[in-house]
């Protein structure tokens, strides 16, 4: 019997075959396959799940066209249930499962253990999962509403120092300086305009992030505030998750997961607010969520292994 696990997203596609011991056979990669539907997105999807799924297959001496699996996990972010039917079109499989990207992360991250995740990219949310069974997710709102702690929110915080830093009624920062540097805006007001364009996306301006952790390591107080309340609310999503699960669970782990928190000043400040509370310890993630959807798919069948022959990419 073989199982499938995938993580489908906007930037690529991860497919993990295993069998029935938990040991990994192959591993394949596609392109982005978050959406179905408008011109070319069907054709899109099935490229790039049915490319990732060969690749893996192959890739552990198995037929490329191999269809059939015992058990298989998809995870995607931008919804789900909309590809369910596609997949079963695609492939033959005992027990379906097709969720969310946040579940398949929260699973490799603990490798299928109870325990919680924070994801901070260019936005934000937390996810957890309790011994019992019970989910609990806080955020993931989006840019207009929430994503507090996300990439982009610090840009935005940022600019806004910036702002009331060239209009005279904001402390002086260094952020103005790097943010212009960075861009070769002629001034905050006129990079504020440019951030309203469709040539800086939400996606581009949230990768200028890094440069508020550089000014606030520099020494500069506004940058590293930021930092702070970053980290503060990314610690109140998870202690938002936590209070929702069994307090039976004495000690959960928590995972941080994301490119905000390759900061230093972000990570060490959330470990200490997280750890207040007697019932989180911040762990760093143990496996990838492609590996966390192939966990998921031996958990679906009834099965609890261990993986093994992991690829390095995905420990």
């Amino acid at each position: 019997m073989l199982f499938l696990g995938v993580d489908g997203g906007q930037s690529g596609t991860t497919a993990i075959v295993g069998d029935q011991s938990g040991r990994v056979l192959g591993l394949g990669r596609g392109g982005p396959c978050n959406h179905v539907s408008g011109a070319g997105a069907r054709e899109k999807f099935i490229g790039a799940i049915g490319g990732a799924v060969a690749e893996a297959c192959a890739s552990g001496g198995l037929d490329a066209s191999h269809r059939d699996f015992a058990a298989a996990c998809f995870g995607f972010s931008g919804g789900a249930e909309d590809k369910r039917a596609l997949i079963k079109e695609m492939f033959r499989i005992g027990r379906l499962e097709v969720t969310h990207d946040g579940m398949i992360a929260l699973a490799g991250a603990t490798a299928g253990e109870p325990g919680l995740i924070v994801i901070a990219g260019t936005g934000s949310i937390s996810f957890g999962r309790g011994s019992t069974g019970e989910t609990a997710r806080a955020g993931g709102w989006g840019y207009v509403y929430g994503d507090e702690g996300g990439a982009f929110d610090i840009v935005r915080k940022a600019l806004r120092a910036a702002l009331r830093m060239e209009e005279g009624w904001g402390t002086p920062t260094a952020l103005r300086g790097a943010l212009l540097n960075a861009t070769g805006a002629e001034s905050t007001n006129d990079l504020l305009h440019r951030f309203y364009t469709v040539d800086w996306p939400r996606s581009r301006v949230a990768r200028l992030a890094p440069l508020v952790d550089e000014t606030a390591r520099g020494g500069d107080d506004a940058a590293r505030e930021i930092l702070h309340a970053t980290a503060q609310s990314l610690a109140t999503l998870a202690g938002a998750v936590r209070g929702r699960l069994s307090p039976a669970d004495r000690v959960l782990p928590v995972a941080p997961v994301g490119g905000v928190f390759r900061s230093e000043i972000v990570r060490a400040r959330f470990a200490l607010v997280c750890e207040l509370s007697d019932g989180m310890r911040v762990r760093a993630a143990r496996l990838g969520p492609a590996a966390g959807a192939l966990l998921e798919a031996y958990r679906s069948a009834g099965l609890a292994v261990t993986l093994s022959n992991l690829p390095g990419d995905e420990k």
